[in-house]
């Protein structure tokens, strides 16, 4: 439990934690209080700007891996949030140090996901050098099947996919002109909609080992429920963000996303537990003592994000995001790590803390607050 009388007393999501530890109180009794200082701009870029500093004064993977994927994404979203020249400075020095290239597996989400921030940037600079090695592995995914295919019978065979590849796609397709990029995209993301998404329960299985067969067999737990975890799940929620800020209302495929936007939120909304933030595994909070900030950050981006474009009822899940939002902040320590993330996984795990932190982490973190700082009191 380090750390948690660092933060002011009147914050009390870590003593949640605590408290759950000693058996003690429920949830709802310590439910974090909305604290509305933490909802003024100046104080949403002030976090942005600290958590973004500290996690690229930390570097931990090599910069086109999945997990600094999603963290440039965030860098960008805060870019947008505060203009700041040190986060364009370091989107740029990224990109120029990776010569704007994808890690290595053409036909594997995780290593085009880097290509999203490259298309970001992109829009800004118009320097074709940033999206060339982004349309060549592209092109190669659409016309030659790959080992994910032969391996998995999909090529997006796990759910996280679908925060890692659609977004470049439909970007990519949508600043070439290239509808084929979208269709694409479409076609991929129904296969994995069709085998992972579960629609009585409105949740995506991380991957087919989590499916039960028609006997009702399969990986459970403690409490016999399906497992469903919350980051895989919040990275279904981010990548729907991005695919929908991208596709045009007349979009043929749009209302499918939209309707899984809505069924996904409607279902989260009621797992969010008292202090604001979700636990590691959805269906079963009480084996899983204390909330973990990335799942809950991609899902705050994508309710205020909803919030935001009118397609959530803002008196349903306004509070929901304010209590996301305030217990997020007291996953910040005071130099500005995001702590209280899962490490790298396939599924629900307990061994996190205060101190735990990964860079996803905190993209997910810079994600919910560029589009919160957008709320309307």
């Amino acid at each position: 439990m380090t750390g948690i009388l660092r933060f002011p007393p009147r914050l009390l999501f870590c003593a949640v934690f605590l408290t759950l530890a000693l058996g003690h109180a429920s949830h709802a009794q310590l439910a974090a209080p909305i604290d509305k200082a933490v909802f003024k701009p100046k104080f949403i870029k002030q976090q942005l700007l600290k958590t973004a500093r500290w996690q690229l004064a930390h570097p931990k993977h090599a910069l086109t891996d999945w997990t600094n994927g999603a963290f440039y994404s965030g860098v960008f979203a805060a870019y947008q949030a505060t203009r700041s020249k040190l986060l364009l400075d370091s989107l740029m020095a990224m990109g120029e140090r990776t010569q704007w290239r994808p890690d290595k597996r053409y036909d594997h989400a995780d290593d085009i996901v880097i290509c999203q921030t490259y298309l970001n940037l992109y829009r800004l600079k118009k320097d074709r050098r940033m999206i060339e090695p982004t349309i060549e592995v592209v092109e190669k995914l659409r016309t030659e099947p790959g080992p994910e295919v032969q391996a998995h019978g999909i090529t997006w065979w796990w759910c996280d996919a679908l925060f890692m590849g659609p977004p470049v796609l439909v970007k990519l397709g949508l600043i070439e002109n290239r509808p084929q990029y979208l269709t694409l995209s479409d076609t991929l993301y129904q296969q994995t909609y069709r085998r992972l998404y579960n629609p009585q329960e409105h949740l995506f299985a991380r991957d087919a080992a989590y499916l039960w067969n028609e006997a009702g067999e399969g990986r459970k737990e403690s409490n016999g429920q399906r497992i469903f975890w919350s980051r895989g799940n919040g990275w279904v929620m981010g990548g729907l963000v991005q695919v929908l800020q991208e596709l045009p209302p007349t979009h043929p495929n749009r209302p499918f996303y939209v309707k899984l936007f809505k069924e996904m939120s409607a279902r989260l909304v009621q797992l969010q537990q008292p202090d604001g933030l979700w636990r590691a595994s959805l269906l079963d909070p009480a084996a899983y003592p204390g909330g973990e900030a990335s799942g809950s950050g991609f899902d705050c981006y994508a309710m205020a994000w909803g919030i935001n474009q009118g397609l959530l009822d803002q008196a349903t899940y306004l509070p929901a995001v304010q209590k996301a939002w305030v217990a997020l902040n007291n996953c910040v320590s005071p130099e500005g790590r995001v702590g209280w993330v899962q490490p790298i996984g396939a599924d629900p795990r307990r061994d996190f803390s205060a101190d735990s932190w990964e860079v996803y982490g905190t993209g997910a973190f810079l994600l919910a607050g560029s589009e919160v700082i957008k709320l309307k009191p």
